[in-house]
């Protein structure tokens, strides 16, 4: 199968992971056991690490919310970020962590938390890290996209016409 086919599949399985390999086929004009085979050798060489839901949490009654964390650090001779980010990543609370270019090293995005719960990581597990420099943290207030999909229904113009 070539770079373009295996780009397609990931391309589709992103968007929407509930296609099945059928579906794909379909798409793609390929045989359905060639799709199924190239997603299993994707899965074990983790270029596919996971499938997942994209829920929009605002309409359901749970009251947490979600942070994202900016931390500038002092790297260490010899290992860079990496062992930073290893004790960073290690925590469950840490939903994703990037290393970032600008005035922050990384980003650290908290999901599903009170605030309580934020300040006391950020408080307790992140700002004792010796490494850490300093924190910046920023709270979510409303998802218009996430992961490409609109969560917020466009607003209608209710403007009524007025003609001379």
């Amino acid at each position: 199968m070539d770079s373009k086919q295996r780009e397609e599949i990931l391309r589709l399985l992103e968007k929407n992971a509930r296609y099945t390999a059928k579906d794909i086929a379909v798409m793609l004009g390929m045989e359905v056991s060639e799709v199924k085979n190239e997603i299993e050798m994707m899965e074990k060489e983790r270029t596919i690490c996971g499938y997942h839901a994209l829920v929009d949490w605002d309409k359901t009654d749970d009251e947490k919310i979600s942070a994202l964390i900016e931390l500038k650090v002092t790297p260490q001779r010899g290992e860079g970020f990496d062992r930073i980010a290893e004790k960073i990543y290690q925590y469950p609370e840490v939903e994703s962590l990037y290393l970032m270019s600008g005035g922050y090293d990384f980003s650290v995005i908290l999901k599903k938390a009170t605030m309580k719960e934020i300040a006391n990581f950020v408080s307790s597990r992140l700002a004792v890290i010796e490494e850490v420099q300093s924190t910046a943290t920023h709270i979510v207030l409303v998802r218009y996209k996430d992961h490409g999909i609109l969560l917020t229904a466009p607003k209608k113009d209710m403007r009524m016409v007025v003609t001379p």
